[in-house]
């Protein structure tokens, strides 16, 4: 089962539902997700066992992330990442550091009004020759810090710009078309092992993959539940935060993405992030 928002086919209030596998939505009686997220769990649990009605007309889906919400990140996750920034970066000793050490690496990602979700455009910087689709698993939590539900994100980065300095790690991250998540979340308690699943990402331009990785969040080095602590030590998440936990499968060194590439990441029992990539803020300016 999984939690999508959505616009009410009758009044245009974006709302959010709960669908099933076979597509079926159904109405929660909440309003919108930031509203869903700011109760407890045990709410969120009755409210999610006693669904409303089947909304019948087609919807216009909506990321899953709005208001005060905001979008987290975490980094060196997996050793895979550490070796990317090592042989990016002009001072890779920070990244073995940060690999291996108790704090993790936590970094603000996006407000709710910039992010994009499936087969919308994701963008990349003009002033940055290597840029890379970064596949991850983000886990939605509640005001609280509980993990509601897993959906999937594509931290799109410049290698170009971090590897210069670390301290160009906003720019690096945060910029028009850098963030797009799934429109579903899984709900946590329907998946069996969230540190068991596996995650693929492909880059196809002009209907040829370019470059294709798998990876599996077993190879993580570090827990959900240990980056969502962290992440709400010293913060407070009102209306509950989406928080992406590192990507375990980054291109080479001379893979880079290019204006009109797709890119595809699937995540097991979670489901496909699809975007096309565009360069420069201009398609996003009208958001």
């Amino acid at each position: 089962m999984y939690l999508s928002r959505y616009l009410d086919p009758i009044d245009g209030t974006p709302r959010v539902g709960l669908e099933s596998e076979d597509g079926t939505l159904r109405r929660l009686e909440v309003g919108d997700l930031d509203a869903l997220l700011a109760r407890e769990l045990h709410e969120i649990h009755a409210l999610v066992e006693a669904p409303g009605a089947v909304v019948d007309a087609p919807v216009t889906w909506l990321p899953p992330v709005t208001g005060r919400m905001e979008v987290w990140a975490a980094g060196v996750t997996y050793l895979r990442s550490r070796e990317a920034r090592i042989e990016e970066s002009s001072v890779s000793d920070v990244y073995t550091k940060v690999y291996d050490a108790e704090r993790p690496e936590l970094f603000f990602k996006s407000v709710a009004w910039r992010v994009v979700t499936d087969d919308q455009p994701i963008g990349i910087r003009t002033d940055s020759p290597l840029n890379v689709p970064e596949p991850e698993v983000a886990v939605v939590a509640t005001r609280s810090g509980q993990p509601l539900g897993y959906t999937i994100c594509n931290d799109v980065s410049s290698r170009t710009i971090e590897g210069e300095n670390p301290l160009y790690l906003p720019q690096a991250k945060v910029y028009a078309g850098a963030c797009a998540l799934h429109r579903r979340i899984r709900l946590a308690w329907t998946v069996d092992n969230p540190h068991r699943l596996a995650v693929s990402g492909t880059i196809t331009r002009g209907g040829t993959v370019v470059w294709h990785a798998e990876t599996n969040t077993a190879q993580m080095r570090r827990r959900f539940a240990d980056l969502l602590d962290w992440a709400f030590r010293g913060d407070v998440h009102p209306n509950g935060m989406v928080l992406s936990t590192g990507t375990g499968i980054v291109p080479p060194i001379d893979v880079t993405l290019l204006a009109g590439d797709v890119v595809r990441i699937e995540v097991e029992s979670i489901g496909a992030l699809e975007n096309t990539v565009v360069e420069g803020r201009a398609r996003f300016e009208e958001r």
